[in-house]
């Protein structure tokens, strides 16, 4: 048993980047560690619930609960507030920690302070990452095309020449794209099977865990109806689901169908009225406890986000991918590669589309098979458990040097 010592975890208010991390927070309470987490008050009871401490500070990022549009559409509508926060956020935190610095700091990608604290009290850091990481040559081969044209602009190079300024100030001389992207440690809580190029991530610094996900009994329970024959879940996730017309597309796809039922979540930006006629074998939620009911689902209709996808993979739930913004594209390539799902997008998921998928997908028994391989092969990742043996073993490490 390590001895008991001061973890703090940093994260944004973002329910896919907060939730993955709760059971390693929640495992490591359990073993008697004291843990803070630095986190905007929108989540400090969801936090407070592991037994951890939050440490409260003010973000000026969009809400958990705020439109999609909110987020901009380019690449450095994406990325400026990202920098703009973590710049204000700083002092905050600085403040918040004084006189109460850990021994290790644990952070999400997102949380670009925490790294510059981690340099301040000179205690380790490790990045929980909850979507894929950076293999060799990612640089090269995304994060290069991907930046030509915005560094060609005076805008693309003020970003940088603000992050490199404020890297500096704070007496860090790494590239940003390196602060950003490349942890010292990192700890990746999405099963190997959902990381492109697997092959060639660096596994002294990346360390696949998989699927943290704990018992949700507290998110609520759902039963599955006594005459549904087939299940299927529709689920865009918490941040992009501002689409009526898909929802509507997916109730022309399953309402009615004989022995299917559809549970069906629209989110806090849609209005149910605008679904127009709802028939008896559809309920529709603006949230659904997705686990649970993903245990007794046939289909999941998913935006592939890492942890949607995961979770159809760890309940060996075919999907149907249809991708709404950033990593979700390539995660819908990746699950369909894998053969556990076919990808459609938004603007090709009609309901005969969706129809005809559905019903060939829920027969396909290399589909079956497939999930039940990355099942078993997740389990055997570690979990929840895995994680905490190896930031103990961090905190080992950093007390022998």
């Amino acid at each position: 048993m390590t001895s008991r010592a001061h973890i703090a975890m940093f994260s944004i208010a973002a329910h896919g980047h907060v939730n993955p991390s709760l059971e390693v927070i929640r495992e490591l309470v359990a073993r008697g560690h004291r843990v803070t987490y630095a986190i905007p008050p929108a989540f400090a009871e969801k936090v407070a619930g592991t037994g951890a401490e939050p440490k409260l500070w003010n973000s000026t990022l969009p809400g958990p609960d705020a439109d999609p549009d909110a987020w901009g559409s380019t690449l450095l509508d994406n990325v400026e507030p990202f920098l703009a926060d973590a710049i204000q956020a700083l002092p905050q935190l600085i403040e918040a920690y004084e006189g109460d610095e850990p021994d290790l700091v644990l952070h999400d990608i997102t949380s670009y302070p925490a790294r510059v604290l981690a340099h301040r009290w000179g205690v380790p850091a490790v990045s929980l990452s909850p979507n894929l990481v950076a293999w060799e040559g990612y640089e090269q081969e995304v994060g290069e095309p991907m930046w030509e044209e915005p560094l060609k602009t005076e805008r693309g190079q003020a970003y940088y020449a603000r992050f490199r300024a404020w890297l500096t100030e704070n007496g860090i001389t790494m590239h940003p794209d390196d602060f950003s992207g490349r942890p010292a440690r990192s700890l990746v809580l999405i099963p190997k099977a959902l990381q492109p190029n697997a092959d060639r991530v660096d596994e002294t610094t990346y360390t696949f865990v998989g699927a943290c996900q704990g018992d949700r009994s507290a998110e609520g329970e759902w039963e599955r109806p006594a005459d549904a024959e087939k299940v299927v879940l529709v689920s865009l996730g918490s941040s992009f689901t501002k689409q009526p017309a898909f929802y509507r597309e997916c109730v022309r796809a399953f309402g009615d169908l004989p022995g299917w039922h559809l549970v069906l979540q629209v989110g806090r930006h849609v209005d149910p009225a605008e679904l127009g006629e709802i028939p008896g074998n559809v309920e529709v939620r603006s949230w659904v406890p997705q686990l649970a009911i993903l245990r007794q689902a046939d289909l999941f209709v998913t935006h592939a986000g890492a942890g949607g996808s995961q979770e159809g993979l760890a309940t060996a739930t075919p999907m149907i991918a249809v991708p709404q913004a950033v990593d979700q594209f390539g995660n819908a390539d990746l699950l369909q590669a894998l053969g556990v799902a076919r990808k459609l997008l938004t603007e090709e998921a009609t309901a005969e589309a969706l129809r005809t998928t559905a019903l060939a997908l829920v027969d396909d028994s290399e589909a079956a098979r497939r999930l039940e391989e990355i099942q078993a092969e997740m389990a055997r990742e570690g979990g929840t458990r895995r994680a905490a043996d190896l930031i103990e073993a961090e905190l080992a490490a950093a007390r022998r040097a």
